[in-house]
Formats: C-alpha cells, structure tokens, sequence
C-alpha cells in the first residue's frame, strides 16, 4: 500500500450507534468536530493572570446524501420516544481516520445527542443532502 503524503477527505468513515442498533448512513459527505472547553481564569494579586481550559466535551456535525429514510427514521423514533414517555436518547459515532503511514486511527464519540438541522432540499435533478448537528461528553481514542 502506498502511502499518501497527507489527508484527504477521503481518508475518513463513520459509523453511528443508536441505542444499541447500528444506523447505517453510506453516503457521509462531510464530518467535522472540534473539541469544546470551559475557561477557568485566575487574577492573582501578585502574578500575572493564567486562565485553564478545562475539557468540556465535544461538538460537530455531518452531512449526509439521503439515500434512505434511515435518518429521518432515527429522529422520527427519538421524537416518538420522548413525546410517549419522556426518554431521551442517546447514541455513539465512531470516526475512522486512514492515516498517511497506512494505519487507521478510530475514535469513539460517546454519549452523543443529534439534531437534524438540515432535513433536506428536495428540487429537481439534484441530490438531497441532510445535515446534522451534534454534541459528544467526550471523544475517546480506540486505536
């Protein structure tokens, strides 16, 4: 396998856990994250101010070509779900990363809630993308 010099869109997958059921969506057309922190800032009357990022989650959003109900289904349930009896539900991303040297790195996004900020635009002779949002308690590194 030849290595590649850098990383390109291509280089990454993600796979989605939804209350224990794997939400297959084959199309990812775009992923990003970035990680949230919290500023604790100290002002000592004899030294110089220091603030502290203090790790605070994380957060992102994916967008996806609609080529199944899947999505809609999996926030029509959760929906369902909270309107019946209240339950809020949570889910999982995994995110693989092909590394440049051939290896893969995958991380876990745990705890995640999903928004689906972006249903669809439905217009001839064009692909329907979904957008969505989401928030993580944390990102673990698997391998």
């Amino acid at each position: 396998m030849a290595n590649n010099p850098f990383n390109i869109g291509r280089n990454g997958r993600m796979v989605l856990i939804w209350n224990g059921s794997r939400v297959d969506l084959p199309t990812i057309t775009q992923f990003q994250s970035q990680q949230v922190t919290t500023a604790l800032k100290s002002t000592p009357l004899n030294d110089k101010p220091k603030t502290f990022e203090v790790p605070n989650g994380w957060s992102g959003s994916f967008q996806v070509q609609r080529d199944s109900a899947k999505l809609d289904n999996l926030i029509a349930s959760s929906e369902a779900a909270f309107w019946s009896a209240a339950t809020i539900t949570s889910g999982t991303i995994y995110f693989y990363a092909d590394e440049t040297d051939g290896s893969t790195t995958t991380w876990e996004y745990t705890d995640v809630a999903i928004t689906l900020n972006n249903a669809g635009s439905w217009q001839n002779d064009n692909i329907v993308t979904q957008g969505v949002n989401f928030t993580a308690s944390q990102r673990v590194k698997i391998s």
